[in-house]
């Protein structure tokens, strides 16, 4: 088959972009790489999946992979990369990232997340795609304090931009879905980390403080909880749930909605680990697994962010019979020895 993997120069994108390939589909990559994080790292990751793409493939005059170099809000540039391939599955990965950032940088949010995203979902309309599987967030439960998060729970107070963008997108998703019958899918990660990961993220930032000799900011002293998933984890849920349209649900009640299900064609989802890490305990791993100890500065709680996360995954056993669970500690060691080995910390941040 063919998919679309925008953020393709993106941390999950460039997996789930080599994993297709691997498996012998054609896929097309869309991504600006932006400057938010080291785009020397985005395109170490694209030249991943170049050389995925000429070492597994099946041979064809215009090649299995293809990429273009932009910005989702070029509607002009969304209509063209949908008018010049046929995709038999769309995997919407791209978005301005990051909790803390959209703090400070609302604005990026806007147009990346909401009139992004909008470009995508119209050219979904307008091209009978199949199936549009797209990225959400854990962020999206904000406020809720019961645990493990349930596709099932309200999820009314977001307590960051970022998260407010991506639970707008799941509700833009489900109008579409409604109106046009385009099946689509909400992928809400959690925590997802592992080698060639973002630079923004928590434990990266850490590895790069440890390794400098310099302190680590450890907020709400240490005491948060995370639901770690491992990105191999995340890319195979991701394929696994692309290459099955969400399907409306018979026994939608109106008169008493559920919010992960729909009559129309819409389907949400939790991927995550489901065991909830410490931090103190994520941090003394990576001291163990690097062979140097952290300078730690203690901060109180950051703005926007929350105590826990923890995934309900039942909803994705229940209809694949498979739920991540790579072990923390297994995880990070694959990301430390990948860092020790580019050792990113002598080059410039």
């Amino acid at each position: 088959m063919t998919y679309l993997v925008t953020g393709a120069a993106g941390f999950i994108g460039s997996f789930t972009a080599v994993s297709l390939l691997k498996a012998g589909h054609t896929v097309i990559g869309l991504d600006s790489v932006n400057d938010y994080y080291r785009t020397d790292l985005k395109e170490a990751r694209l030249t991943m999946v170049a050389r995925a793409a000429e070492e597994d493939v099946p041979r064809n005059s215009d090649g299995n992979w293809r990429f273009y170099r932009g910005n989702l809000e070029d509607a002009a540039l969304i209509d063209r990369v949908f008018a010049e391939n046929r995709f038999d599955r769309v995997i919407h990965l791209a978005a301005q990232a990051g909790v803390r950032y959209s703090i400070t940088n609302p604005r990026a949010y806007a147009t990346s997340n909401l009139d992004g995203f909008l470009n995508i979902l119209e050219a979904c309309r307008a091209h009978s795609i199949a199936h549009l599987a797209f990225a959400s967030s854990s962020s999206v439960y904000g406020m809720n304090r019961k645990v493990p998060f349930s596709e099932s729970d309200p999820v009314d107070h977001p307590m960051s931009l970022y998260a407010a963008t991506k639970r707008a997108n799941e509700l833009m998703a489900h109008t579409y879905s409604h109106l046009y019958g385009l099946p689509a899918t909400g992928l809400r990660f959690f925590t997802v980390y592992g080698p060639m990961g973002r630079p923004d993220m928590a434990y990266f930032k850490f590895a790069d403080a440890i390794m400098r000799g310099e302190k680590i900011d450890v907020y709400n002293k240490g005491d948060l909880l995370r639901d770690f998933t491992y990105v191999d984890d995340i890319v195979k849920a991701v394929i696994m749930i692309t290459d099955r349209p969400a399907q409306g649900d018979s026994s939608f009640d109106p008169e008493r909605p559920t919010l992960d299900r729909s009559s129309a064609p819409y389907r949400i989802y939790n991927i995550g680990n489901q065991h909830p890490e410490r931090l103190e305990y994520f941090i003394s791993t990576l001291e163990r697994l690097l062979g140097r100890q952290a300078v730690k500065n203690y901060l109180p709680m950051q703005a926007g962010d929350v105590y826990m996360t923890a995934a309900d995954t039942s909803s994705l056993e229940r209809d694949f019979g498979w739920k991540p669970s790579t072990p923390l500690e297994d995880g990070l060691r694959k990301f430390t020895d990948w860092y020790k080995e580019t050792q990113p910390w002598q080059r410039s941040l």
